[in-house]
């Protein structure tokens, strides 16, 4: 059934009417677009899909007094030329999927403390679009930083603001991080160098460089040179919205440069992985793991390949970006200093790295633990 403030409704022939606001008139009075369908769950759906599509091309004057969806609006066709696309197209669908749905009718001078927190509490506990439970925290922290912001600009813009976002927190869960344990890199390392072709080198690249999944699909022979005995980082590669009207896919492959400065980077090789790589190289613009220069290999392709070869070797599941964790744990393990990593791994800051990464597996401590073997004490002493 419908939730208060949904703007979705059952009329009287059976059929569910979700409705948009499209604009304000010179009097404040919205004017809406009404949509219809069979069930609730697809009046949802499309009202959703109207809102995304809605908040990329909406020209809203806004007041002082105005809704909080057009100031939302605004501040999105403002961070357009700021951000990456990617940044854009998730930025649009959290405001499109549940910002706007909920709290965008209303006056944003009239959007209080208690008012957020019940949105962050409902969002938190069933905020999940297919029904099934809450947003995860990390989520609903992205949503948040995406509501202060907008908040912040319709201020600056002269706007009436009553809502204390330092009043309002919620417990976050730390993921632990996945890391392969030695024992498990080994039997990896088994599965990819049984029949070594170019899929199990990609995974094999980032075990030993803790480069992203993007941007080891993006890798082109160009970028490595076994003169130099380096990698350089320069691209990644995601698959994001079609914004596209004419276009019949509804997503598309998107290349270009990673997210920050930092990643931009040049990455040592050793000896050991050049030799492994070093028979597969192609034609300096052709694509590294598909050995194309049109053809590429996506992240879910290879996402859905690392997962094969985990059964294949009887390693718990993980995901691929694991094997970044991995790669920096070791480092960490072996006595990398901390900015070296860092740089490495393209990190903006070395607090990142160190939150990160500064902690010790239970292999790690135990093998430190042993060092105080050189500090016993004669075995008479323990007789007394």
């Amino acid at each position: 059934m419908s939730r208060t403030g949904e703007n979705i409704y059952k009329r009287k022939d059976g059929r569910w009417e979700a409705r948009i606001i499209l604009e304000y008139d010179s009097n404040g009075k919205a004017k809406y677009k009404y949509l219809y369908a069979k069930t609730y769950s697809e009046a949802k759906a499309k009202m959703i899909r109207a809102h995304s599509l809605f908040v990329t091309t909406a020209k809203m004057s806004v007041g002082k007094e105005a809704s909080y969806e057009s100031w939302l609006i605004r501040w999105l066709q403002s961070k357009k030329i700021q951000v990456k696309d990617s940044t854009y197209i998730r930025y649009r669908n959290i405001i499109g999927s549940h910002i706007i749905p909920e709290l965008g009718k209303y006056p944003i001078n009239k959007i209080g403390t208690s008012m957020m927190e019940g949105f962050v509490y409902n969002k938190l506990t069933y905020g999940r679009l297919d029904g099934k439970g809450g947003l995860s925290p990390k989520t609903m922290s992205d949503m948040l930083t995406i509501i202060k912001e907008s908040f912040k600009y319709a201020q600056n813009s002269g706007a009436n603001t009553i809502c204390r976002f330092d009043e309002i927190s919620f417990k976050q869960k730390s993921q632990e991080m996945r890391v392969l344990s030695v024992v498990e890199q080994q039997q990896l390392l088994s599965v990819l160098f049984n029949d070594f072709d170019r899929s199990k080198m990609g995974v094999f690249i980032c075990l030993y460089t803790g480069i992203r999944i993007g941007e080891l699909c993006a890798l082109q022979w160009k970028d490595i040179s076994f003169s130099e005995k380096v990698i350089v980082i320069t691209h990644t590669m995601q698959r994001l919205q079609n914004d596209d009207p004419n276009s019949m896919h509804k997503t598309k492959i998107v290349i270009s440069e990673p997210k920050s400065k930092a990643s931009l980077r040049t990455i040592p090789l050793p000896d050991f992985v050049i030799k492994a790589i070093k028979p597969f190289i192609g034609s300096p613009n052709d694509y590294v793991l598909s050995g194309g220069c049109k053809a590429v290999i996506e992240p879910r392709t290879m996402q859905n390949r690392f997962k094969k070869y985990l059964k294949e070797g009887n390693i718990s599941d993980a995901n691929f970006h694991s094997l970044r964790h991995t790669f920096a744990t070791r480092c960490v393990e072996v006595g990398f200093d901390v900015k070296t990593l860092s740089e490495i791994l393209g990190h903006s800051s070395v607090k990142i790295t160190m939150d990160r990464y500064i902690h010790s597996s239970m292999e790690f401590k135990r093998s430190n633990m042993e060092k105080l073997t050189t500090l016993q004490f004669s075995e008479s002493i323990y007789r007394r």
